[in-house]
């Protein structure tokens, strides 16, 4: 398990900021993995919010999707570790783990690498990701995962279920419920591998959209009293929903024991993800969901997922990181 983690060394860590004479970048300062033995490192670190990135595309292919996710973490960096250390950012509980080593896998899973190939290929992230989630959890720590496919849910799930010796609720701003079949790993079913393993208890789903969930998707939502959709279309067209009211019934929902926070990036409106879309929630409903739900002493971890830098069809969006920086500073001033 001592490769699972590939660690920043020090000339690679000053390639994503811009040192400036009077002022304090925060990759200057933070708490950083500078070793291969990062169990060791995660033991005697005062940081207590562990940031890792997952520069992998596999689980989205897997869906049938776009590739272009591995591109966020890089992104991220350039973007977080270039801001002001100053007295409104608590850098002493901020630690930052490393790259998950899933290079040789995406080396692998070339263009026209098959379904099958794809999928056997996310057990393989899965089992990577997992017991890295586990120790960071058994440490009393929050781990905080950026970039990749939403695949990575279900390894989040697994190892804070076996971290906290329970089942675990979860909250995902998302437009899809990711519940698909358990036909194979990837993207699309993090969740209900998750469910079918026993890992998840209590799911809520905040901002379903009714044309991007299948039917057994719809109907599982309907029949089992642990999962709830609160459906896009019930805050913006019916106003069943307010945002804040929304938030509030999925919050309640998962709050009776440790919950992760997913946000799926592509329920925002025009930010780029492999099923980007014209017709979502606002950054600014982003930023204040994860602060709201981050508030709550449960929340136990924060996955930022399905942002694209440079997608594989060319497409571009240049702000990619410094929206996921954002959104892990809303995290980070949640918990002070």
């Amino acid at each position: 398990m001592n490769n699972n983690i590939i660690p920043f060394d020090k000339a690679t860590l000053q390639s994503y900021f811009s040192p400036r004479s009077g002022e304090v970048k925060l990759g200057e300062s933070i708490s950083t993995l500078d070793a291969e033995d990062w169990r060791t490192w995660l033991r005697h670190t005062a940081a207590d919010i562990i940031i890792l990135g997952a520069p992998e595309d596999i689980g989205v292919r897997a869906n049938h999707g776009i590739g272009g996710a591995d591109t966020a973490w890089q992104s991220f960096l350039s973007a977080f570790l270039n801001i002001q250390y100053n007295k409104f950012f608590p850098l002493d509980r901020v630690g930052l783990l490393g790259t998950l080593n899933v290079a040789k896998l995406m080396e692998d899973c070339t263009a026209d690498a098959s379904i099958a190939a794809l999928r056997a290929a996310t057990e393989q992230v899965d089992e990577l990701l997992a017991p890295v989630i586990e120790y960071i959890v058994s440490l009393g720590k929050i781990p905080v995962l950026i970039g990749g496919g939403h695949n990575n849910a279900y390894p989040l799930l697994k190892g804070l279920s076996m971290g906290k010796n329970a089942p675990i609720n979860v909250i995902n701003m998302d437009a899809h419920a990711d519940f698909r079949a358990l036909e194979g790993r990837h993207s699309g079913n993090g969740f209900s591998y998750a469910k079918y393993d026993g890992y998840l208890n209590r799911y809520a789903a905040l901002g379903l959209q009714h044309a991007y969930n299948n039917t057994a998707m719809v109907q599982a939502f309907e029949e089992q009293c642990d999962l709830l959709a609160i459906w896009w279309e019930d805050i913006y067209l019916s106003k069943k929903f307010t945002f804040e009211t929304a938030l509030a019934a999925g919050l309640q929902h998962v709050n009776d024991g440790y919950f992760g926070i997913e946000l799926d990036l592509d329920c925002l409106q025009d930010t780029l993800s492999s099923a980007q879309t014209p017709m979502g929630f606002s950054r600014i409903d982003a930023i204040s969901y994860i602060y709201t739900a981050a508030r709550d002493a449960h929340a136990a971890y924060l996955h930022i997922t399905e942002g694209v830098f440079v997608r594989k069809d060319g497409l571009q969006f240049a702000m990619i990181g410094k929206l996921i920086s954002y959104l892990v500073q809303a995290f980070v001033k949640a918990k002070m």
